[in-house]
């Protein structure tokens, strides 16, 4: 469920929609979608300075898990809140997402926020070569192999592509992102190999935001951090995150999901990272050489084969 980087679909398609194509206005909202989860890893960094790793974490699931409550209360969603015996799979989902995120942010710190947005992006192939063994449904055929090999080829690349980030520990913070991008991909099988996958999805959403925040929250209380000097930068890269991209996005996606395939959306999720790499390079002056960008376009043209259906 995303948070994240991007939504997992969890709902069962409707045939009729299955056959439905993408329209002008799908088109655009999805690109709306994709270029705003795109910044998240942008906002994190301009948020850093204020709010550090923990606390920031803490305070975005904080109040994104209220703005899903009141939504789920004012669409009526009473459903939400019987027994159906998903708590503790919720909790267990909770604690993955908690783990991606506690890498995101501590990664974010040392390593560039173009290089978040391609490492991040390899969870899909993580998600396709756990569900050969978890998921016999869910095969991988030729596309899907050579879809994880030019993404493997991307991810060497970058590694060797210099820093723009001047931390020693640059480094420790690239492999804490591609380790967030193994715990993404282990929500996205726990949802999709349990009963999870009935449950509804806000109901899951809101068990990842809950567990998240009194992580976050506590650890921040354990090791002491403390907000820094207020500015309206980071104040408003909080509050992005936090009410568009963990409340908002989700929410569109949704919409989305009930009215067209989810096949075709996922799809269109590959421009994810093309979004996260230009918003470093315009927003943050991250250099981008030419290995970077062939690095990016491997990595992209991996990510639209693993989601290829067929």
């Amino acid at each position: 469920m995303r948070h994240f980087p991007v939504p997992i679909t969890t709902t069962i398609p409707d045939p009729a929609v299955s056959k439905r194509s993408l329209d002008v206005s799908a088109v655009a909202m999805l690109v709306l979608l994709c270029a705003s989860w795109g910044a998240q890893q942008v906002s994190v960094k301009i948020a850093l300075p204020a709010f550090p790793p923990f606390l920031q974490m803490g305070i975005r699931s904080a109040g994104a898990s209220l703005l899903v409550l009141l939504y789920c209360l004012a669409a009526r969603r009473g459903k939400l809140f019987v027994r159906d015996g998903s708590l503790w799979l919720g909790i267990f989902s909770g604690l993955l997402f908690s783990g991606e995120f506690v890498l995101i942010y501590l990664g974010l710190q040392w390593t560039d926020a173009s290089r978040t947005s391609l490492f991040l992006y390899t969870a899909p192939f993580f998600v396709a070569l756990g569900a050969t063994w978890l998921l016999p449904s869910e095969r991988l055929r030729w596309p899907q192999w050579a879809g994880l090999a030019l993404s493997f080829c991307g991810t060497a690349i970058v590694m060797g592509v210099p820093h723009a980030a001047t931390s020693p520990h640059a480094l420790l913070g690239d492999l804490m992102i591609i380790a967030a991008a193994v715990f993404w991909a282990a929500t996205t099988l726990a949802i999709k190999a349990t009963r999870l996958a009935a449950v509804p999805p806000e109901k899951v959403l809101l068990y990842q935001l809950a567990v998240s925040a009194a992580i976050g929250l506590g650890a921040a209380a354990a090791t002491g951090e403390s907000m820094g000097t207020l500015g309206f930068a980071p104040v408003m890269a909080l509050t992005y995150q936090t009410v568009w991209i963990a409340a908002i996005t989700f929410l569109l996606w949704l919409r989305l999901l009930t009215l067209y395939p989810a096949s075709t959306l996922q799809a269109g999720t590959s421009m994810s990272p093309l979004f996260g790499v230009a918003f470093a390079a315009l927003i943050l002056h991250e250099p981008l050489g030419p290995l970077f960008l062939l690095a990016v376009a491997l990595v992209v043209s991996g990510l639209i084969l693993v989601n290829r259906r067929g």
